[in-house]
């Protein structure tokens, strides 16, 4: 008897299933559907059914609850979130009509969000239940608010160390991403984190928003100081428990937001389906349900956008059925209410890395306005979020994604020179600043350390002690963002000063408080006034521009395939001397080349010199006592075409063929030429031992003697990594290719 995790007690188990238990997705939590605790995600029975009734322009029925029964989110979604001269005509309309109309190309995205405008929280859910994911997905292609994607950042570190955040911060910009956010370890820290990438965030090409995700009043005292300029930390919740318990009303969230815009910061609610089940307060009802009342709050607060896709709770939705399609479900809910669509993305969703590719593919494919809400520029260990989802060491991926699909996420390949210099422009501009404001130094060690550092237990210890009472200092001194101007002007940077002066200037015009806007270099303001998404089927919307599509194709690690094989030649040339011709002598062992061998190449795809392969192959007939003859082949590149024209020459009716590229056969004259006796077709994994006793091998065979297959290694990933090398190799040896050309005696030196 053995317990396994998660799949009860078997007497017995096949070794297979074993090695299939120990995969990273059966380190998730799975579990069975729990209405009563709030554990579903797109149906309960608790769940009300959709109803609506107005009278005098007032919503006086929500859902079956008449106006006397309404709890704070009811009457603020009433009163605030829906328009009662849409909602009659709306709510009378079929769901899956609705859903049909999502997903039509031919329905203009404005009128889809016209009906939802009128439309309540369990409708809502019932029109978005009738899609499966791809609908899903296509309806999100067409609905989110503005046409171009972007992403979001996520710039922390465990050490809180300025020089390394602004750094991060500068690369993070460098790469694409619009907007960034940090967060802190220890709150205190919150004024100099802001400051950190708020330098960082308009050093090089960048011109990026920037967020403390800190307690709400000291995040509204460092927007007011300019240090920041957005905010989406403020959380809402679909019952009036969880309401309450977690953070006051939706009265009071409007407010706060309209104190942030007030002073020209752009403001952003943060929800997310799982949490009221995880505070216990789901009243019994689905995760989708009370999350499309939380979407409605914050349409009703004044919000331009939203962060859903469950956020920190992720885990949560999907260990239950259906959890990854809710998930996309409540994205979808926030682009038909108009929001602004930060889709996540952002926290650690799974072991597995195929589970948490799939589930980016989402969003990422059709678009959000933000891909992530935080994605990772640094290792997972730096994450003061609880660790992302993707992360640093998984740039290259992303990119590559973007390049493999030609879909825009957000981001652009860089170049390691542009890497390392905005990195230490960075770095010495927030040493600057340090100097300038008389603020605990930041020394040259340090910046060396944040321009090449992996993370932060690469940089150097601060004082923290001192740190802390600065940053204390700071804000009772009521340092501003002007203060940083200044310093960064008077230090020699100018460029990073004017930058961030055009943010605090776009404080007055607030045109980035428009839905869905971010900052681009300029800086330039992108939102869904002046960049709406006209998606209506192919050839519309969001296009990539030729400019756009050679920038996600520009991956430096890209090799231009016409120097592939034109490199320095590598050993000594293979020598000619006169036509070959067919021996009888029983002891003659073939071993015939490709028409580049030694010449036009000089290597194999794994880098051996040809001439010590050639010399290895002859060693090993030799020790068999026959006799090796080299033989170069013109008049075909085809290994198995190579080999039999070799044994048609030797003596013994046995040769070695092989090609440039290293790929091997060991054949016989009286056997057709796709046909052999031994074919060792991954060159990657053939040593010079190998080539030694393939050769001997083909003197055992012209012997008659019983012959072991010579091991060869199997490499199931070789074929990844080499299959382009060896097509240019081959494209290499067949332009050597001459069928007029026979067969020559060649040799080394």
């Amino acid at each position: 008897m053995r317990l396994h995790y998660n799949w009860g007690v078997r007497e017995a188990e096949s070794k297979r299933s074993r090695a299939r238990r120990a995969r990273p997705v059966n380190r998730d939590s799975f579990i069975q559907e729990w209405p009563e605790a709030g554990l579903a995600v797109f149906h309960s029975p608790a769940d009300p059914k959709p109803s609506i009734r107005v009278e005098n322009g007032r919503v006086v029925e929500l859902d079956g609850r008449p106006e006397s029964e309404f709890d704070l989110l009811d009457r603020f979604i009433a009163r605030h979130a829906i328009d009662a001269e849409v909602a009659p005509e709306a709510m009378a309309l079929k769901s899956r009509a609705l859903a049909r109309m999502m997903v039509d190309i031919c329905i203009p995205r404005e009128l889809v969000v016209h009906i939802a405008s009128g439309l309540t929280p369990a409708r809502l859910v019932e029109v978005v239940s009738h899609l499966n994911v791809l609908e899903m997905m296509m309806a999100l292609a067409k609905l989110r608010a503005r046409r171009t994607p972007s992403n979001q950042a996520h710039v922390t570190n465990r050490k809180e160390h300025p020089a390394l955040l602004a750094a991060d911060a500068a690369e993070a910009v460098e790469r694409g991403f619009s907007e960034l956010e940090t967060t802190v370890g220890i709150s205190r820290y919150a004024p100099f984190n802001a400051l950190a990438i708020l330098i960082g965030s308009q050093t090089g090409r960048g011109t990026a928003l920037t967020q403390c995700a800190v307690e709400e009043s000291l995040g509204l005292r460092l927007a007011w100081l300019g240090l920041t300029s957005y905010a989406e930390t403020l959380s809402v919740y679909g019952t009036e428990l969880a309401f309450r318990d977690g953070d006051d009303s939706p009265w009071s969230k409007a407010f706060l937001a309209s104190a942030y815009a007030s002073r020209g910061i752009k403001v952003r609610f943060t929800s997310g389906s799982g949490s009221e089940a995880l505070m216990g307060h789901s009243e019994g009802k689905s995760m989708l349900y009370l999350e499309a009342r939380c979407l409605m709050a914050i349409k009703g607060a004044g919000s331009q956008g939203v962060q859903n896709g469950s956020i920190s709770c992720i885990a949560l939705p999907e260990s239950l059925p259906g959890g990854v399609r809710g998930v996309l479900a409540e994205n979808l809910l926030a682009a038909m209410l108009d929001l602004e669509l930060a889709s996540g993305n952002d926290a650690m969703a799974s072991h597995s890395e195929i589970r948490k590719s799939a589930k980016l593919m989402l969003q990422f494919l059709p678009g959000a306005d933000y891909v992530f809400s935080g994605y990772s520029v640094m290792p997972r260990e730096d994450n003061l979020f609880g660790g992302g989802n993707f992360d640093g060491e998984d740039l290259d991926d992303y990119n590559v994604l973007q390049r493999d699909m030609q879909a825009d996420g957000g981001l652009r390949p860089i170049t390691e020179e542009e890497l390392l210099g905005v990195r230490r422009r960075a770095a010495e501009a927030v040493q600057a600043v340090f100097a300038e404001l008389d603020l605990p130094p930041i020394t040259d060690e340090e910046v060396e350390a944040a321009v090449t550092a992996r993370a932060s237990g690469d940089m150097p210890d601060r004082d923290v002690v001192a740190d802390l009472a600065a940053a204390d200092r700071f804000l009772k001194e009521r340092r501003n963002v002007l203060d940083v101007i200044r310093a960064l002007a008077r230090r020699g940077f100018r460029d990073i000063a004017e930058k961030i002066l055009a943010v605090q200037k776009l404080r007055i015009s607030g045109d980035h408080l428009q839905t869905a806007a971010m900052v681009l270099p300029g800086p330039r303001v992108v939102s869904a006034v002046n960049d709406p998404n006209d998606y209506r089927g192919p050839g519309t919307g969001y296009q990539l521009c030729p400019a756009r599509e050679a920038e996600i194709n520009a991956i430096p690690q890209a090799l231009d395939p016409r120097t592939i094989g034109t490199g320095a030649a590598a050993g000594p040339a293979l020598q000619e001397y006169g036509p070959a011709r067919a021996s009888s002598d029983p002891n003659d062992i073939v071993i015939a080349v490709g028409p580049a061998f030694g010449s036009a190449l000089r290597e194999t795809i794994l880098g051996l010199p040809h001439d010590e392969v050639a010399r290895a192959l002859i060693q090993g007939v030799a020790e068999e006592g026959l006799r090796p003859r080299l033989v170069k082949i013109y008049s075909t590149s085809d290994c198995g075409f190579i080999g039999h024209a070799g044994a048609r020459l030797s003596g013994s009716g046995v040769a070695v063929g092989i090609q440039s590229k290293g790929t091997a056969v060991i054949h016989r004259k009286d056997l057709p030429p796709l046909d052999n006796l031994e074919l060792f077709p991954q060159a990657p994994n053939l040593t010079l031992e190998s080539y030694r006793v393939i050769g001997r091998n083909a003197a055992k065979y012209a012997k008659g003697e019983p012959v072991l297959p010579v091991p060869v290694t199997i490499d199931n990933m070789a074929r990844l990594k080499y299959i382009v090398k060896t097509t240019i190799l081959h494209l290499r040896e067949t332009e050597q290719v001459d069928p007029d050309k026979g067969p020559q005696e060649a040799g080394y030196e």
